[in-house]
């Protein structure tokens, strides 16, 4: 935090600081009038309920009377900053009238303790618990900038001597009186900086992330706009080369052909789940809202296992595992597809070819779990802990050399948390994985 003790702010800041912290101030007056109001009514009150002996007490004249001073003067600060705050509300815009109505008020604040200190006692030194109290409250209440402090002080010490010549202060009694002045005034002034600054920096935080704010919002349109372009431009040809994999499928071709003719059919299918991904997380998609039907899971399964037996040519690398007839629940077909697709993908891409990728379906209680299990090379314990988090560094080559963009597992998250499911997963590295999905069950 910048102090600013004797200094102004940079300039860029300092016109749009005085406006926020005027309307603080203006604000601060009108809480801080309705209290001193309340103090001061509270006290009549017990004047009229406390016994006649202990209203006769020594000085309580110029406490009775001042009392009634504070209660005519005060509301007039109240209405005057209730008017200046609406005011501001409209034009968000201070003026050096606002600024002369602060300075005003808290020279009223510090002069009421100040007075409250002297009719104490004839001696204001022996009682300056008001006085000190009253410099406080002005000091963290208002802002200031370091020359209005100044006037604020001088005014104040002014008023000061002016009270100790009325109550007709010895020499000796005035300097000692005039020094311990001196030194709460200072301590009001550093007091009162220490806040200036600390406002400030605040302050100027909140602009600088409000700035900051609009220059990311502007870059993510850009950004999408850009993912948007790209991946229109780039779904046609992908779209182009997967038609013709699968005219050609249709003629008379070998078996070296065919198993070539698949090979490209599924990186079209790799290349537009990775596209969807990026798309996905750079608008940062919400899944909240999905129109979900009641479906059966172990049949939904099968199909998405069926479609990945087409994929890899009749191969029989995953394989479907239920221990239980039916079950049914709340799922949105396309988005949660793509949850035991990208999972499924991930085995495999970490198994080898002779390995077999288990979908294991089953129940407990209230919820249908699946589990999606593979025997291949796991997942470091260092990794384990944040796979699930976008562009958390987990992301790795498979053993087939595929890519990652470290971004999938984060949209299966998001998605089966849209499910109202969980997810989590557990590893050994050498032995394998096991993704776990709980989703509740529906009758």
């Amino acid at each position: 935090m910048d102090t600013h003790f004797f200094t102004k702010l940079a300039p860029k800041y300092v016109e749009p600081y005085r406006n926020y912290y005027t309307y603080q101030n203006l604000q601060s007056v009108r809480t801080a009038s309705l209290i001193f109001l309340t103090l001061n009514i509270i006290i009549r009150i017990l004047y009229h309920v406390f016994p006649e002996s202990l209203t006769k007490a020594q000085n309580f004249p110029e406490f009775n009377f001042i009392n009634w001073i504070f209660i005519t003067v005060t509301p007039v600060f109240y209405l005057v900053s209730h008017l200046l705050v609406l005011h501001m509300r409209k034009t968000r815009r201070s003026t050096a009238l606002m600024a002369l109505f602060v300075f005003v008020f808290s020279l009223y604040i510090i002069v009421c303790g100040m007075y409250s200190s002297f009719i104490s006692t004839s001696d204001p030194s022996n009682s300056l618990t008001l006085y000190l109290i009253a410099l406080s409250v002005v000091s963290m209440m208002f802002t200031f900038e370091y020359y209005e402090t100044l006037v604020l002080i001088i005014g104040t010490e002014l008023l000061f001597t002016i009270m100790l010549y009325h109550a007709q202060t010895g020499p000796t009694e005035m300097t000692y009186n005039q020094m311990i002045s001196a030194i709460l005034l200072s301590g009001f002034y550093l007091t009162s900086r220490y806040f200036f600054s600390f406002k400030a920096s605040y302050y100027g935080q909140i602009i600088e992330i409000r700035e900051k704010n609009v220059e990311i919002e502007k870059a993510n349109i850009f950004k999408n706009q850009v993912l948007g372009t790209v991946a229109h431009d780039l779904r046609n040809p992908i779209a182009a080369v997967e038609s013709l994999t699968m005219m050609m499928a249709m003629d008379d071709i070998d078996e070296d052909t065919q198993e070539n003719l698949n090979m490209m059919r599924e990186s079209c299918v790799k290349a537009r789940t990775i596209i969807d991904d990026l798309l996905d997380a750079a608008r940062n998609v919400d899944n909240t809202g999905l129109g979900m039907q009641r479906t059966e899971v172990s049949r939904f399964l099968q199909e998405i296992i069926n479609t990945w037996k087409i994929q890899q040519g009749g191969k029989q690398s995953v394989i479907l595992i239920s221990n239980i007839q039916s079950a049914y629940a709340l799922i949105n077909s396309e988005k949660f597809t793509r949850v035991v697709d990208n999972l499924i993908s991930n085995a495999l891409k970490f198994s080898k070819d002779t390995d077999k990728v288990e979908v294991l379906l089953n129940r407990d209680k209230r919820h249908v779990i699946i589990q999606i299990k593979d025997y291949g090379m796991g997942i470091p314990n260092n990794m384990l802990p944040g796979i699930f988090e976008r562009f958390s560094g987990a992301g790795r080559t498979g053993l087939r050399g595929e890519q990652s963009t470290g971004i999938g597992l984060s949209i299966v998250r998001d998605i089966v948390n849209s499910h109202n499911g969980k997810i989590s997963a557990q590893s050994k590295e050498g032995e394998g994985s096991v993704f776990r999905v709980l989703l509740p069950e529906v009758v």
